[in-house]
């Protein structure tokens, strides 16, 4: 239900087969560091769960990179948090963390640490797996001998996290039948509806933990491409592109549109500010669909940190896209929407249809979703 610091009440089994798949792949492939949760599972606190964090993913799974606590991870092992320090280094390092991170009483956790290292309440054994751990990826990364990052290709990032937007879409829906696909829209067209909240708002593109923690909303806090400015580059100059925010139906139905890109969404958070139990479509999302795709072809663009009720409004949609939060290069977007790229985004977990689903995985006896895990249409960039 994304509730942040939350209790994971599941045996074994389900842990193993839902959850750690992930772990596993990428481990694999050489992943170097590992934070543990806030969270608990089954009332135990992940950063004092030694069988998970030392049984598990150190001994079974063989990684070799070093885990590092979340931000006063440690505190929150009691509560009220901090309330028995002493015992929470203890209960931490012990359990497998080898790196803490201590924003504020460094001193006292240092202290605390070297008395009980001192008088063998944590064993030198786990020390040295902890520095050894430390040093063993910042030598492979090269740090001692590179320690300041190479400038050389900060001109590729921006290509790069073009392409990673346009390979992240999710193509749930393309066409009131299969037979009828709405995408890749045409660049020559007579006039164009672009509507909603997130068409022309980097800060909503981007979500939490971008410049501030919490993120924040307009196009002044970073440099980028909004989706809309990114349209407008795509489409052939001789169409006309309308943007209205919050169209009413009657300038709709009377705008006479070729088709509409409109583009809605979660606001930024990051953490428990996000905690949501409804997980709709904030307002004016719902009516702005409804308004605009009741009168003219439409796709729908969700910007979105996670999968949202849609189910009452999927037959109102020509095409709809899973663009979660593409951050900064709205063009990535439009390459896909206009087919110089083709969709290849599958779903990274299942899309339910009401939160009374949840929680819904693949292999549940009712397993119903609205798209199941795995899904993802597809098209061809044109030629």
């Amino acid at each position: 239900m994304g509730i942040n610091e939350n209790n994971t009440v599941i045996d074994a089994h389900g842990l193993m087969t839902i959850h750690m798949p992930a772990y596993y792949n990428s481990i694999i492939r050489g992943v170097s560091t590992v934070m543990t949760s806030y969270s608990s599972w089954n009332g135990k606190k992940m950063h004092a769960n030694h069988f998970l964090v030392t049984d598990f993913l150190k001994n079974k799974l063989k990684f070799r990179g070093f885990v590092i606590s979340d931000w006063q991870g440690i505190d929150r092992i009691t509560s009220p948090p901090g309330v028995n320090y002493s015992y929470s280094v203890e209960a931490g390092v012990g359990a497998g963390i080898d790196m803490i991170m201590v924003p504020y009483a460094y001193t006292e956790f240092i202290d605390d640490l070297t008395y009980q290292v001192k008088n063998n309440i944590i064993p030198m054994s786990r020390i040295d797996d902890a520095v050894y751990r430390i040093l063993r990826v910042k030598f492979t990364m090269g740090l001692f001998e590179s320690p300041y990052a190479d400038p050389s290709l900060v001109g590729e990032l921006g290509d790069l996290a073009r392409e990673a937007v346009r390979k992240s879409l999710v193509l749930l829906k393309n066409g009131k039948s299969a037979s009828s696909p709405l995408l890749p829209l045409p660049k020559k067209a007579g006039k164009i509806l672009v509507a909603g909240s997130h068409a022309d708002d980097l800060g909503l593109q981007c979500g939490g933990w971008t410049i501030t923690w919490q993120g924040q909303t307009g196009n002044d806090k970073t440099a980028g491409t909004t989706i809309l400015s990114a349209i407008k580059s795509t489409v052939d100059p001789s169409t006309e592109v309308v943007f209205s925010e919050n169209p009413d139906s009657a300038a709709v139905d009377s705008g006479k549109y070729d088709y509409a890109i409109v583009v809605v969404g979660e606001q930024p958070y990051a953490e428990t500010f996000g905690d949501n139990l409804n997980l709709t479509i904030p307002a004016p999302g719902p009516s702005v669909i409804q308004s605009v795709c009741k009168s003219v072809n439409c796709v729908v663009v969700l910007i979105s940190g996670r999968p949202l009720v849609v189910e009452p409004y999927i037959g109102a949609m020509d095409a709809f896209v899973a663009a979660w939060l593409p951050g900064s290069e709205g063009q990535g977007v439009a390459d896909a929407l206009f087919g110089d790229y083709g969709f290849s985004g599958k779903l990274a977990r299942t899309w339910f249809k009401s939160v009374d689903q949840l929680p819904m995985n693949v292999g549940d006896k009712h397993y119903d979703p609205l798209f199941p895990f795995g899904f993802g249409l597809t098209t061809e960039a044109n030629k």
